[in-house]
């Protein structure tokens, strides 16, 4: 006679392989193109359009894994007796549930927080301004703005109003 507890040990280990499977799946989708599109590094183009790509789709594939990862836990939950199994079983929602929610982000704004309040100064004022620098200029409506590309290197994004007129600089 085989006892329940021997015959549902093999699919209770297939269970725990998957939910680990789909954990790490979960995290991959996001952080892949987090560590790809890096500011300040080297990318290749393979590499940014599978970054691309695995962003388009991560908000369907993340909820596909949160409903998948809370569909075999309660499976795990109800056939397990310890605790810690079930401690663990909490703890791996976690990153799941965050990963969901950070695949609906746009943490680029976070790494590039936009320059909202652009200070001016005369030209004949603008001492840290050199001779050399490369610069990204406008002019509306008789007003002129020019930004230094090598002060923008970490906003890399500036929201102004020039000659009455709302712009984004950006490189």
């Amino acid at each position: 006679m085989v006892d329940s507890n021997s015959r549902s040990f093999p699919s209770r280990r297939v269970a725990w392989l998957t939910l680990a499977v789909i954990t790490g799946a979960s995290l991959a989708v996001v952080l892949f193109p987090v560590w790809v599109i890096h500011p300040f590094r080297p990318q290749s183009q393979r590499g940014l359009e599978l970054s691309y790509a695995m962003r388009r789709w991560s908000p369907l594939i993340t909820i596909m894994t949160a409903v998948g990862t809370f569909v075999l836990s309660g499976w795990i939950w109800k056939h397990s007796r310890r605790w810690w199994r079930k401690a663990i079983l909490v703890l791996v929602l976690v990153p799941v549930l965050a990963a969901a929610w950070f695949a609906r982000q746009n943490h680029f704004e976070w790494m590039f927080n936009p320059l909202a309040n652009a200070a001016y100064v005369k030209t004949s004022e603008a001492g840290f301004v050199a001779d050399n620098d490369v610069v990204m200029a406008i002019e509306l409506n008789e007003e002129g703005a020019a930004y230094p590309v090598r002060l923008m290197a970490y906003h890399h994004i500036v929201q102004d109003i020039v000659g009455g007129t709302p712009v984004v600089a950006t490189y």
